[in-house]
């Protein structure tokens, strides 16, 4: 199984008001990102707002970013639907487009038991020769992953990385402490990842990686090297960026970011709204404490 560690941006996707991918400005980001130094590159995250794309725009967005990497990074593409078929569609497209990897999102209308959510993942799983990273976000998730389908999960020989965004630090040592080596955690965004490094964390998959790439990289170094009073000292500085995201739209923050950095990534799908001017002012002025 490939070794998947570091910082894994979630990428937005540069869609125009008529519904085209901004192709060119997609690979220009991740020509950028790569150049920064990260260690791989995740299209439709939750920053890259899948769950607002159809099945054509988000072919576009994985073959663009993985034209655009080359090879240089691994890219792990998300996959997410209500239907395990269009699920393992996704999947199976994604693989043969030549992804590394796999994100797996279950979305949900109606509620889904525990042996739903885990039929779900593993069919994906079965579907595929790449390794699989399963996500799980309760706080926008109608059905999470308990310990125990995790557990189960984590036995699956190409189920090797869970990306979670609980905010529970604890939650994430309590799978580190069932599970083993047998599933890597990578951090969230809503976490602190110099701390998620600390109890045995990976890295993190994280939208803000894509406004502040060079700093995250370095967060990470300092975290790998054990130099945790200046991992510290960075992450607290880090820190307001998150702080600023968390009251704004996620991928409306990225995108404003982006844009003040000379991205033309465009505003968010609708029906979701850009940020107000005010709003915008916030994010801008975190990322100029930062230059």
């Amino acid at each position: 199984m490939a070794d998947f560690h570091g910082v894994f941006p979630y990428l937005v996707s540069p869609v125009d008001p008529a519904g085209h991918v901004r192709t060119e400005v997609l690979g220009r980001l991740c020509d950028d990102l790569i150049k920064a130094g990260v260690h791989g590159l995740t299209p439709l995250g939750s920053t890259g707002e899948f769950a607002y794309l159809n099945n054509a725009q988000r072919m576009q967005v994985v073959a663009t970013t993985i034209e655009a990497a080359q090879g240089r990074v691994p890219v792990i593409a998300g996959v997410a639907s209500t239907s395990t078929a269009d699920a393992v569609a996704q999947a199976k497209a994604y693989q043969k487009r030549g992804a590394t990897g796999i994100l797996a999102i279950l979305e949900a209308y109606f509620p889904v038991a525990d042996a739903q959510v885990e039929s779900y993942f593993r069919a994906i799983a079965d579907a595929v020769d790449i390794p699989v990273v399963i996500y799980t976000n309760p706080n926008f998730q109608r059905s999470d992953l308990t310990l125990d389908v995790i557990a189960r999960l984590a036995g699956h020989p190409r189920i090797g990385y869970i990306k979670d965004a609980s905010t529970n630090t604890g939650r994430l040592l309590s799978i580190m402490n069932r599970c083993g080596d047998s599933l890597k955690v990578f951090s969230a965004s809503a976490h602190i990842p110099a701390a998620v490094m600390l109890i045995g964390g990976h890295g993190w998959m994280a939208g803000p990686a894509c406004i502040i790439p060079r700093q995250s990289v370095e967060l990470y170094n300092l975290c790998r090297r054990t130099r945790w009073d200046e991992a510290m000292t960075l992450q607290r500085k880090l820190w307001r960026i998150n702080e600023a995201f968390a009251r704004f739209n996620l991928a409306a923050c990225i995108k404003a970011g982006l844009a003040s950095q000379g991205y033309d990534v465009g505003d968010p799908v609708p029906p979701q709204a850009p940020l107000t001017a005010e709003q915008r002012k916030v994010v801008e002025a975190a990322l100029r404490d930062l230059a």
